[in-house]
């Protein structure tokens, strides 16, 4: 093939282009990003008026500690407890990372066989919306039976968990691709896979961080309830342990740094999507 007919890459725009974000993609992150100082204040306003009204009518109503603790008190128990804590957090993120890491491979994989091949689709799916509908939580016992204790059963849940959303929506993005584009590349010669690493590929990333995005936030409620349901480590064993004992603030406390990690897994993706995925297929 000549330098002429060389296959056209089709790669973002530029910074000067006009900016789509990945969370024109999806529900869960809809919503324009924060462009000015007035809305950062406002953020700020809100947070501080809610956290304030909330401490304030529970202690004008004398809301009992063990019932619901005031902020200032998870504030506290956050502080006070978390080099307590912080071992069990690295236990949880192990088992994220592991579990989403062979999940989210796996699903990739798959995403691309079955938009490649349509015999290997109507094998796969059946099985894909068997994981999808089957709550992860109600195999974690099975897991546990046969893997004991440790790292493996809670892994092996959320591989399980996130893989089947990841390959959802990265098939998607494969199939979303603008069949011009694809005429385009044939022309000039290329092959199927060239087809699918230089136009598919490119074009899915979107979809490709909205699924892994989903993924990972799936995982992570995965790895916790496994936590809950046997073992004697992780953020999920505190959350039993502390609400076993009647300890809310610790309890509140934990329930806080799940959602800071959440917010986390978001904000990662999100900054992933404006910088190699800011545009739609």
């Amino acid at each position: 093939m000549s330098e002429t007919d060389a296959i056209p890459e089709f790669k973002s725009k530029g910074a000067g282009a006009s900016d789509v974000g990945i969370t024109n993609m999806s529900a869960l992150t809809s919503g324009p990003g924060i462009k000015s100082v007035r809305e950062v204040v406002a953020i700020v306003l809100v947070a501080v008026i809610v956290i304030g009204g909330t401490e304030a009518l529970l202690n004008i109503f004398a809301v009992p500690q063990y019932v619901l603790p005031k902020p200032s008190q998870i504030a506290v128990a956050l502080v006070t407890e978390f080099p307590l804590i912080a071992p069990h957090l690295g236990h949880t993120l192990i088992e994220l990372f592991g579990g989403f890491a062979i999940g989210a491979s796996v699903g990739l994989i798959l995403a691309a066989v079955i938009t490649q091949f349509p015999f290997a689709e109507k094998i796969v799916t059946p099985y894909i919306l068997l994981l999808v509908t089957t709550p992860m939580l109600a195999l974690v016992p099975l897991l546990i039976l046969r893997f004991g204790f440790g790292y493996e059963p809670r892994i092996i849940a959320v591989a399980l968990a996130s893989g089947p959303m990841v390959m959802i929506n990265a098939a998607t993005g494969f199939r979303r691709v603008d069949q011009a584009k694809i005429a385009l590349a044939r022309s000039y010669g290329a092959s199927t896979l060239q087809i699918f690493w230089k136009v598919r590929a490119p074009m899915a990333l979107p979809m490709i961080f909205v699924g892994l995005m989903v993924g990972s936030i799936f995982g992570l409620l995965t790895a916790v309830g496994a936590e809950m349901v046997g073992g004697g480590f992780g953020l999920g064993n505190r959350l039993t342990s502390y609400s076993s004992m009647i300890q809310m603030p610790q309890f509140f406390a934990v329930v806080l740094i799940l959602s800071i990690l959440g917010i986390l897994i978001y904000v990662f993706f999100f900054l992933m999507g404006k910088k190699f995925a800011s545009w739609e297929a």
